[in-house]
């Protein structure tokens, strides 16, 4: 959801789109919290992923780089696994890494499974 500026005020996944979305506009009871985003609501953009799990991932990372002010903080402060190879050794090594650095490394992922 984007305000009139184009800022991101809230990033969320559903199933059904239009069930999701027609629960924000009923009159049901809604916290002042919800009821405060809603007003500030001026379009909305959506992206379609292949399946849940991707859907999540890229849930997760959008509200990271993003920093909607309406979604809540990640309590659990999990990362999706990525895979680094660090090419700039002679024998370049492979590592299973939940952080991302600027080291120069190629990284692969997220992955929503470690295994």
């Amino acid at each position: 959801m984007r305000d009139k500026h184009d800022t991101i005020i809230y990033v969320g996944k559903a199933v059904s789109l239009k069930n999701r979305v027609r629960q924000y506009f009923r009159k049901t009871n809604k916290t002042e919290r919800i009821k405060r985003m809603v007003s500030l609501i001026d379009h909305f953009e959506y992206i379609v992923t292949d399946n849940e799990a991707e859907a999540l991932i890229l849930e997760c990372n959008l509200i990271k780089k993003n920093k909607p002010r309406f979604n809540v903080l990640l309590k659990d402060d999990k990362t999706y696994p990525y895979i680094k190879i660090d090419i700039k050794s002679d024998y370049p090594s492979v590592y299973i890494t939940r952080t991302v650095l600027n080291d120069g490394a190629k990284y692969f992922g997220p992955y929503a499974n470690p295994r």
